[in-house]
């Protein structure tokens, strides 16, 4: 039997040290195969998810680490590296057991600063 082969086109990892921003957009770009409309839907869906985890996660609700671990995965998928690391941040004071006040500060700036530019460019479009 012969081998077939076949080329496949690799989309390329998101950076180790993404640059500039709160939004990677050239990550945000390759997930969403470049479609402007998925772009603008799922930047809408972040800001809104992302508002909402910060402001349960304010009352210290007892899966607030499934919530950080949740919120850390979506902004991981659009390019919100800074949201991401914040979240991995309060997800290891919670699961260490200590005073998570200073990591949810942190990810309560991370998540405005990337809502602002989220909202910025949807008002653009």
């Amino acid at each position: 039997m012969p081998l077939h082969l076949e080329r496949v086109e690799w989309m390329p990892s998101p950076p180790l040290a993404p640059g500039g921003g709160p939004i990677d957009f050239e990550h945000l770009q390759r997930m969403t195969l470049g479609d402007a409309g998925i772009e603008q839907e799922v930047l809408t869906m972040f800001s809104a998810q992302s508002a909402k985890l910060v402001q349960a996660l304010m009352v210290h609700p007892s899966d607030a680490g499934a919530l950080a671990h949740t919120l850390k995965g979506s902004a991981r998928a659009i390019g919100a590296f800074g949201v991401a690391d914040a979240a991995e941040r309060l997800e290891a004071v919670i699961a260490g057991g200590s005073d998570p006040s200073a990591a949810l500060a942190g990810l309560g700036e991370a998540v405005a600063e990337a809502r602002a530019v989220i909202e910025g460019l949807l008002r653009r479009s």
